[in-house]
């Protein structure tokens, strides 16, 4: 199976246009761009792709060792950026995907423009005077609520992250897109997530980067926001009037506003 098979990746918008890449978070698909994608796909060739172990991927590719660290997931995007052979990009990472993003362009700097970190958490632990909105015992007791009862874990932790109470509908479909993923392979990706620490990584960052920060998001506060900005050489900080860790879907007009200015800059 090829890169592109193993990704699911999908192309859309002109070729040969500048390349925006859009990649999900954690318990989720790139189903969760579909508000954010076509708004690009008239003026960038815009990439959507899969997560090994998520949508459309192939399941199969998923191997605990590989899969560890962030690491993992950095060289996927790599992979994917090489079988695609485009221009260097504009990489858009929501939540988790935000980090994989700067893993890969401090990595392999030549591949990417510009990199857009949607709620990015380099370390979701608290850490001395870092906050980055749990503590040790409560990343303990959500991985454990998760080995214990993972569809359970979806229904009461999927409103939450979303964080607009007045529209369940949104909670509902994140439910919907975690109960899809395959739960050993989310059970996998939710310790390799919420147990990394990444902050020694954004040093490493020479691409320009927009972190774009809700103003209120139980997953990364805004004051994690502003730790990325002040660690990443050369970044912009947008706080978005939007509530919740997924603007791409509770905010997308928002987001898709304040990547244009940035793009257009």
């Amino acid at each position: 199976m090829s890169v592109l098979e193993r990704n699911n990746v999908r192309l859309s918008g002109p070729e040969g246009a500048p390349p925006l890449v859009l990649a999900h978070g954690f318990g989720c698909d790139q189903g969760m761009w579909r508000h954010v994608a076509p708004a690009f796909e008239r003026s960038h060739r815009v990439v959507l792709f899969d997560h090994v172990g998520a949508g459309g991927s192939d399941v199969a590719a998923f191997r605990p060792d590989r899969y560890s660290s962030l690491d993992g997931y950095a060289e996927d995007v790599l992979e994917i950026l090489d079988a695609l052979d485009l221009a260097p990009v504009t990489f858009v990472g929501h939540s988790v995907s935000a980090m994989i993003g700067a893993i890969a362009a401090a990595r392999r700097p030549e591949r990417f423009a510009r990199l857009v970190l949607v709620c990015p958490n380099p370390r979701y632990t608290d850490d001395g005077e870092y906050r980055g909105g749990f503590t040790s015992a409560e990343i303990d007791e959500l991985l454990e609520t998760m080995d214990e009862n993972y569809l359970g874990w979806s229904a009461s932790i999927a409103p939450t992250i979303m964080g607009v109470p007045d529209r369940p509908e949104l909670g509902e479909e994140l439910t919907s897109s975690f109960c899809r993923t395959d739960p050993a392979v989310a059970r996998h990706f939710a310790r390799t997530t919420f147990r990394s620490d990444n902050r020694a990584d954004l040093a490493r960052v020479t691409t320009p980067a927009l972190v774009v920060q809700s103003r209120e998001d139980v997953i990364a506060p805004p004051s994690v926001g502003a730790f990325v900005h002040r660690h990443l050489a050369g970044s912009e900080l947008v706080t978005l009037d939007a509530v919740g860790h997924c603007p791409n879907l509770s905010a997308p007009d928002q987001l898709v506003a304040a990547m244009r200015r940035y793009l257009a800059a």
